[in-house]
């Protein structure tokens, strides 16, 4: 016996309820206009638990899900699934982005098996459109289970303060979505649902639509900041005025991860020193998934370098360095390093060296470039002058300025071919973007391969 169809007036009393979800996306699109696909599908005697839409987000076309927990409390059910496979399948062949917005406890237990297997294609349907069409996950509600996972397969995660976003329950964690900042999950921590829906918009605003398009331009004013200590303050004095948009801040204690326009054109932002003089696995891991990012839709990478280097290896430094220079030496896109202080040993290497297929590296006329920590340098090469000292630490460290001072300097580091140009602070802005107009044609090659083998 055939299912009962549900009448006009009890689909559009259904669809009322789902005033939450709707108004999510209302967020996201320009004007709080989009165009409804699939809506009156139903999962049994209620709506499908998500509504599924496209619209124009600043401009661009952009496909978007909203869960809808007042049906079923957002559970996937079979009918959901296949409303959102047919928007990863139209991104696909549009080439346009896919924004999901997740408040769902998980798959329908009432059709559990069902629901698992759609979760297993929607994973195949995200990892396909991995690297072509930007895509981006907003938490608003729980999200649970095989959930977080799809949540978590896109480019950039954005959760707000209340919301949960795990896989297993009663894990003990007490702030889910900190931990989930804390732990490189979640790009961005948000007030509410329209702050994070809004972040969202402006995340796909500093992307381009496909991995064929071009990045984005807008107008732009100069900065007014003034060039101080620290990535974001560098940052802020570089590149144009209120255009600095930083991910991930909480994870990492030293790199500093962010998009920004130099003269009205998108650019990624990779740095170090943020609050730290070494670089951690979890820096070097935030470091090499936004330079990744950013090489799948051809953005420029400007790198700021100004790092003593790694941590010990007790903390999995080694394959954190390893992945990280991997990652820069995969990425073909135009790729820039300034050294603004320090840059001692494998960090030079990994994020400004010739191994890091850095297209130009430039060095401020203040940086300091060494093979090895100065300190450790004049334990090699003046062991004897050391042997004989009075007093061993402050031998050593007159001895480490020395070496510094005439060994490790920009124009040291320039007249060995280390590095391309001396630039002051003053200069950055204007040769930055200079590199960038002249990189613009740029043709990289690699060799034919499935795919890399970086160390995870």
């Amino acid at each position: 016996m055939s299912e009962k169809k549900l009448s006009q007036s009890e689909l559009e009393a259904l669809g009322a309820a789902s005033k939450t979800a709707g108004d999510r996306l209302a967020y996201l699109f320009d004007e709080g206009k989009y165009t409804e696909l699939m809506k009156f599908v139903t999962s049994k005697d209620s709506l499908s638990g998500v509504i599924t839409a496209f619209g124009f987000c600043g401009g661009v076309p952009v496909y978007a899900f909203s869960q809808d927990v007042s049906a079923k409390s957002g559970a996937l059910t079979k009918e959901g699934a296949e409303k959102i496979q047919k928007l990863y399948d139209l991104a696909a062949e549009t080439g346009a982005p896919v924004v999901g917005i997740y408040d769902s406890y998980g798959a329908d237990v009432s059709d559990a098996l069902t629901s698992l297997s759609a979760y297993g294609v929607l994973l195949l349907k995200s990892a396909n459109v991995s690297g072509v069409v930007p895509t981006v996950s907003v938490v608003c509600g729980t999200c649970a289970g095989a959930a977080a996972m799809l949540a978590v397969n896109a480019d950039a995660v954005i959760v707000t303060k209340e919301s949960e976003l795990y896989v297993t329950p009663n894990s003990g964690i007490k702030d889910l979505a900190e931990n989930a900042a804390k732990t490189g999950i979640a790009a961005i921590i948000a007030d509410d649902d329209k702050a994070a829906v809004e972040a969202a918009a402006k995340l796909l605003s500093k992307l381009p639509q496909n991995n064929l398009s071009p990045a984005p331009m807008y107008e732009y004013a100069d900065p007014t900041a003034a060039f101080g200590e620290g990535a974001a303050a560098q940052a802020e004095a570089v590149f144009d005025e209120g255009s600095v948009f930083e991910l991930y801040q909480e994870f990492g204690g030293a790199a500093f991860t962010a998009f920004a326009t130099l003269f009205g054109a998108s650019v990624g932002v990779a740095a170090s020193n943020k609050t730290a003089d070494k670089l951690t696995p979890a820096d070097a891991s935030k470091l090499a998934g936004f330079v990744r990012m950013c090489d799948s839709f051809n953005i420029p990478v400007v790198t700021f370098v100004d790092t003593e280097g790694f941590e010990t290896d007790e903390n999995g430094a080694v394959k954190a360095m390893a992945q990280l220079s991997h990652a820069y030496s995969e990425a073909t896109t135009v790729k820039l390093a300034v050294v603004t202080g320090k840059a001692y040993g494998s960090a030079f290497i990994s994020l400004a060296g010739k191994g890091a297929d850095s297209d130009m590296t430039f060095a401020l006329d203040s940086a300091v470039i060494s093979a090895l920590d100065p300190i450790t340098a004049v334990e090699f090469l003046s062991h004897d002058k050391l042997a004989g000292a009075k007093d061993l630490a402050a031998e050593r460290q007159a001895l480490a300025d020395e070496y510094v001072k005439c060994e490790c300097t920009a124009y040291a580091a320039a007249q060995s071919g280390a590095v391309d140009a001396v630039v002051t602070a003053a200069q950055l802005r204007e040769t930055l973007f200079a590199a960038l107009g002249i990189m613009e044609g740029k043709r990289a090659q690699r060799l034919p391969k499935k795919h890399s083998n970086i160390k995870l």
